[in-house]
């Protein structure tokens, strides 16, 4: 009977690991194949043309210059590869500009021999209409219909997911803005972290450590919206007022909050780490005249270093896939950061900000799958590299 017992808890564990592991799988799979979706979408919004006259020279325009464009930052065709001519641009909305309700038709029904006579004969002009009004005889040239491509999307250094006609998903200002910010979290939390676990692990005594380990475990429980809260409430006032900056929402303040999260990570698994150092070490040490800081740094520090460097790794990890905390107190600009001071968008933060408003199937959607199938690579490979690291023990 007893054996007959072990074997079904036996079997239960090895059910709920297979099931556990194949959702992860069929997760995954799903991540991804959302994400790859997106470099099937046009980079002119689906379901319009960009057209212009035939006898202009450009074939096509990069997402970047067709926004530059319909923003009149661009303003003659020279500045693009074409002749020197000015640029007309033509909305769809323009049309009663061009041709009365009579010439367009009571329902319309004109529009499509409209758009082609007036794009024929408008030299300069860049036309964006709807597709169901593209004539069958169109007198114009389209020069859309290119799909995204991943060198757009990894190396572009702008992210207007609803600028029209062109969305613009760019990796670099987000990517960036999520290593500024874990990395400013590290550097403020990795002092504090590593000092704490030195003190719980050798100096304090054990009535010391058994209070004070609790309430570190226990801020690792509470959750990341109350840390935005707080950090939104008190830290973005304070640096606003103390750096006397024009806003305190902060790449600074991102990594002042997660700094604070992370702490209980780096300080649980770096004691740890310390406290399994052999005995033996160091009473040699002590016994060889080694004062006990000596011995910290000397002896036990390096001993530790594979479990100390996994805890660092595990809060950059922790600092990198946060989102509620960090979507409160960054400022939520989607722009290259140049300093530490100014506000900042994370990866986790646009997922979590626009995933509700994006049509589903759409370019932005997938965009968005395609930054978390990124953000799970990142984590992947920090994954790894702790597994590795704890591999290895310095002796």
């Amino acid at each position: 009977m007893r054996k007959f017992i072990e074997k079904l808890v036996e079997g239960g564990f090895l059910i709920s690991g297979s099931v556990s592991s194949f959702t992860i799988l069929l997760i995954i799979i799903f991540l991804f194949k959302e994400a790859s979706g997106l470099f099937n979408s046009p980079e002119v919004e689906e379901g319009y043309v960009l057209a212009v006259n035939r006898e202009n020279p450009v074939e096509h325009l990069t997402p970047e210059e067709i926004m530059d464009v319909f923003d009149e930052n661009i303003t003659n065709w020279k500045e693009v590869g074409g002749k020197d001519q000015q640029i007309l641009v033509f909305r769809f909305s323009d049309l009663p500009n061009y041709y009365s309700e009579a010439e367009l038709g009571d329902e319309f029904q004109h529009v499509p021999e409209k758009i082609s006579e007036l794009v024929s004969k408008e030299p300069g002009i860049v036309a964006f209409f709807p597709e169901q009004y593209k004539a069958t005889d169109f007198q114009g040239k389209v020069i859309s219909g290119a799909k995204i491509t991943p060198s757009e999307f990894f190396g572009g250094m702008k992210w207007y997911p609803t600028s029209t006609p062109v969305p613009i998903f760019g990796l670099v200002p987000l990517l960036l803005g999520t290593l500024l910010v874990s990395i400013g979290a590290i550097a403020l939390s990795l002092p504090f972290g590593l000092a704490v676990a030195i003190y719980m692990a050798e100096i304090a005594n054990a009535r010391t450590r058994n209070f004070l380990k609790p309430i570190i475990e226990l801020l690792a429980g509470i959750p990341s919206v109350v840390y935005g809260f707080f950090g939104l409430v008190v830290i973005v006032p304070l640096i606003q007022q103390a750096l006397d900056l024009p806003v305190g929402e902060t790449a600074f303040a991102g990594s002042v909050v997660l700094a604070i999260m992370a702490l209980p990570t780096i300080i649980t698994v770096a004691e740890d780490a310390m406290r399994t150092t052999p005995r033996a070490m160091k009473e040699a040490s002590l016994a060889l005249g080694a004062t006990q800081w000596q011995t910290i740094y000397k002896v036990i520090i390096p001993y530790s270093i594979s479990g100390i460097t996994s805890a660092v790794v595990l809060g950059i990890g922790r600092a990198i896939g946060e989102t509620m905390a960090v979507l409160m107190v960054t400022g939520n600009a989607a722009v290259i950061p140049t300093s530490l001071f100014e506000p900042v968008r994370t990866i986790p933060a646009t997922i979590a900000a626009e995933l509700g408003e994006a049509p589903a199937g759409g370019a932005h959607y997938q965009a968005l799958f395609m930054l978390g199938a990124v953000l799970f690579l990142i984590t992947l490979l920090l994954s790894i590299l702790v597994e590795y690291i704890s591999s290895k023990r310095k002796i």
